[in-house]
């Protein structure tokens, strides 16, 4: 059993794909995101979408991060990190503008007080004020924060975005072929939008992260940062400290400002490819639940994925297998290892693609293909050697 099984979480989320298996997959099974009839408006031209998502166990991090430093900062990457987690998973289906977002913040008040529920606020209307400059115009309507300590340890920052979308103007996967390249776009760096170097880390396996990467003084001093029935094997078991810190291209970061780095959104990039090549993208996955291992969930046939040319890992990532001795299998499977955004097209679009990403100053490449097959199936390649799911 795997170091994040043990810990309560699962990358592939089996039992709630079981729980829900006898829903409505909705009008395209392949979509990246749910989608219904316009119920709202009642055009057969449109469709409804709304989606769910947030920070996950990240807010504990910066927890700790605050109660470590003083530093309320962290919060507002959080902000960032639950609408990112929406914003660039409606992306997938062509959505880049005109959505409406409402969060959900649960807190315990004895821990978390007033100046962090404000830096969260203001963080969610400051990134979108950033995306508006973009064209990406997203409406904040408020929503609920419920004080409920008896139910949340620290806090919990989750949202729901809605949009009306025309159907002509959808991606759903269906159009992915055999013959397909796929142009991966660097989860890691510093784009044109982004204040600070970003670690690539994005909101997905961050229970890992923590865990694996900070040593016991968290787990003796902060006991309401995880379940205290866990075995003390799989507790804090890393070698670091929030302050530690990690030299990255010539620049000096905190090991705590890299697990803490704000999802990046692809959505300024989007919005123009989506603008400009909508015939030509095929498919798009958000790599976030499931890493690189995401995309099969999502082939509309038997295909087999071939991704021979991914990034080389970032540090973020090396910290992370280093502390915990997960193999690469585990590690693809968990965390985006590079890149978070990968679109399905073909070799004269993607050169187009990777020439308008440099200009965001995010690198990008064609990391693999598609391949025609009897199964679905992913094989990765790499200085790692090969993993296959």
């Amino acid at each position: 059993m795997s170091l994040y099984s043990k810990r309560g979480v699962s990358a592939q989320k089996e039992e709630v794909h079981a729980a829900i298996q006898n829903l409505d997959a909705g009008l395209y099974p392949y979509a990246f995101c749910k989608m219904y009839p316009d119920y709202l408006g009642g055009d057969e031209g449109y469709v409804n979408i709304s989606h769910a998502d947030g920070a996950g166990t990240k807010s504990i991090l910066a927890y700790l991060y605050w109660k470590e430093t003083g530093d309320l900062s962290a919060w507002r990457g959080i902000a960032q990190d639950a609408i990112a987690m929406n914003l660039d998973d409606l992306l997938c289906v062509g959505v880049c503008d005109n959505i409406l977002f409402s969060s959900t913040i649960d807190r315990n008040k004895s821990l978390i007080n007033g100046d962090i529920i404000k830096e969260v606020i203001e963080g969610t209307q400051a990134f979108f004020d950033t995306m508006k400059g973009f064209g990406v115009h997203i409406h904040y309507l408020g929503g609920e924060t419920a004080d409920v300590g008896d139910v949340v340890r620290t806090i919990a920052v989750n949202g729901t975005m809605t949009a009306r979308w025309r159907k002509d103007r959808l991606i759903t996967n269906e159009k992915i072929r055999s013959g397909n390249v796929i142009v991966g776009f660097a989860s890691y760096g510093k784009a044109s939008y982004e204040t600070d170097y970003n670690s690539g880390l994005g909101s997905n396996g961050l229970t890992s992260a923590r865990h694996d990467v900070l040593n016991k003084h968290y787990a003796n001093h902060y006991k309401e940062t995880y379940e205290n029935s866990l075995s003390n094997e799989v507790v804090y078991i890393g070698k670091n400290s929030i302050t530690d810190t990690l030299h990255i291209d010539g620049t000096t970061h905190t090991i705590g400002k890299l697990l803490l780095s704000p999802t990046r959104t692809y959505a300024p990039l989007m919005k123009i490819l989506l603008n400009e090549y909508f015939e030509n993208i095929y498919g798009v996955i958000h790599c976030s639940g499931g890493g690189q291992t995401k995309c099969m969930k999502y082939l509309p046939g038997p295909f087999k994925i071939v991704k021979d040319n991914l990034f080389e890992i970032p540090p973020v990532f090396q910290l992370i297998q280093s502390n915990s001795g997960a193999d690469y299998k585990e590690m693809y499977q968990v965390f985006n290892m590079g890149h978070r955004l990968e679109i399905f097209t073909d070799e004269k679009t993607a050169d187009k693609m990777i020439a308008i990403a440099a200009s965001f100053n995010i690198e990008a490449k064609i990391i693999g293909r598609v391949e025609a097959s009897a199964t679905k199936s992913l094989q990765l390649k790499g200085s790692f050697g090969e993993v296959v799911y």
